[in-house]
């Protein structure tokens, strides 16, 4: 899964990983969704995830992995739990200039025990902080990943991809165990 609050870059994540051309459910965004969804702090977003988007990569012959963006807008979160359904873990994406947006992902996955991690979608002209800021902040357990990206870049994204799958296995084993 891929989730995040409205506008971090979930779509956009997953239009650049996918193999195949991917399901995408934006519709424009209209009047109807004024004093519902803050569209202000994403001023250039003309459009908004309605359902899910979905997109697939092909790791080898064994394994595929299908990849499920979320819609960002609570009034979509009734979905969260048939997306989540045998997911193997979830990236959420987080904008540093609306760190409160990331927090019910972060919340809904620790709550249900899935592995997770954080990614910085590192926005243009957005502020740095250091990863113990960044971690202090969303006050991140010492064992979840926290990575830096730009979703617009299949190789980034990859690199977020495989920290998770690692964290995945990594917690299963040590389940096992």
């Amino acid at each position: 899964m891929v989730a995040g609050g409205f506008g971090v870059g979930k779509t956009t994540l997953v239009r650049s990983m996918s193999e195949i051309p991917p399901l995408l459910t934006e519709q424009a965004m209209t009047t109807a969704s004024i004093g519902i969804d803050d569209a202000m702090v994403v001023p250039d977003k003309q459009t908004t995830t309605v359902a899910m988007d979905f997109g697939r990569i092909t790791v080898d012959d064994s394994l595929i992995l299908y990849l499920f963006g979320t819609p960002g807008q609570s009034r979509f979160w009734f979905m969260w739990d048939e997306l989540a359904r045998g997911c193997v873990g979830a990236v959420v994406l987080v904008d540093l200039r609306r760190v409160d947006d990331c927090f019910p992902a972060i919340d809904y996955f620790e709550n249900r025990r899935l592995p997770f991690v954080v990614a910085v979608n590192e926005f243009p002209g957005t502020d740095a902080y250091d990863d113990a800021t960044v971690r202090d902040a969303l006050a991140l357990s010492a064992d979840c990943p926290l990575v830096r990206m730009d979703a617009r870049r299949p190789d980034s994204g990859l690199s977020t991809l495989i920290t998770l799958v690692e964290h995945a296995l990594a917690r299963t084993t040590a389940a096992a165990s």
